[in-house]
Order: structure tokens, then C-alpha cells, then sequence
């Protein structure tokens, strides 16, 4: 069984928004669940991995158009 991935798209926002709505959506899923995440605010390529390992969630980079950022984010089992 596959999970659903949310995808956020947070162009034109700036941090520390995308943060945020990416921080909602972890808290309504499941561990192991997925969220999906573009950014094109400079900050968020520091503050995204930076928010998930301090919530003991999983972060990847993932390639994406020239000065956007897209991770792929793992819920972790804190809640």
C-alpha cells in the first residue's frame, strides 16, 4: 500500500510561512506519512531541513527548477 504524499506549494511565501503550513501538515499525518514541499524564499533551503531534524523528521532534497527548493519530508515518530 502507497502513501499519499501532501504537496505544498509555497512559492512566493516567505519564512517563515512555508515552514509553518509544512509543520501543519506533518501534525495532522501519520509517521512514515510524506509531505512534499517548494520554496523559492532563500531562507526555507536552511529553515526546512534545519525544522525537520529538530522534529525528528527525515529530509531530502530533491532537484527542482533553478532558485526554488523541493524536499521531500518523512514524518518521524515524535508527535
Amino acid at each position: 500500500m502507497s502513501a499519499t504524499i501532501i504537496e505544498i506549494d509555497a512559492r512566493g511565501l516567505r519564512c517563515p510561512l512555508p515552514v509553518l503550513k509544512m509543520e501543519a501538515a506533518l501534525r495532522r499525518m501519520a509517521p512514515a506519512g510524506q509531505v512534499k514541499i517548494t520554496a523559492d524564499d532563500p531562507i526555507a533551503a536552511v529553515d526546512i531541513p534545519h525544522f525537520a531534524a529538530e522534529g525528528g523528521h527525515a529530509c531530502e532534497r530533491l532537484s527542482g527548477p533553478p532558485s526554488v527548493c523541493v524536499f521531500l519530508v518523512t514524518r518521524g515518530e515524535k508527535p
